[in-house]
């Protein structure tokens, strides 16, 4: 990590292994649209530091987005925290498919729910 670099925790003070270094700015437009929306996009997450809610849209496709949606959590306090969503036609039905692969296309925390923390090294 450089000097540049934040490492981001859970407002209960647990570590959730977030650096400011995988966060996704992409253009400035869109970059400024996320920060409205109060949220910041990450390229990768340590899934070991979060509790992970499946969640299913049983809306028709046509309707809106038809991806899979999984809630993330703070594995100490179990306040949520962001969401990761997958590529994928997510079923009303139970979908196996859901859930079997850790990794996820876009991941979504919340600003409110993070806080800069400070690593000594």
């Amino acid at each position: 990590m450089s000097q540049a670099d934040v490492s981001y925790s859970c407002w209960c003070g647990y570590q959730l292994n977030l650096s400011s270094a995988n966060r996704i700015i992409g253009t400035t437009s869109k970059y400024r649209e996320s920060m409205k929306k109060g949220v910041i996009s990450f390229q990768s997450i340590d899934l070991s530091r979060f509790t992970q809610v499946d969640e299913v849209s049983c809306l028709p496709f046509y309707l809106g987005r038809n991806d899979s949606k999984t809630k993330l959590m703070c594995r100490q306090c179990g306040v949520h925290i962001g969401y990761g969503y997958r590529d994928g036609n997510a079923q009303c039905v139970f979908d196996s498919r859901v859930g079997s692969d850790p990794s996820y296309k876009k991941v979504v925390m919340k600003i409110r729910a993070l806080q800069p923390s400070h690593i000594d090294g």
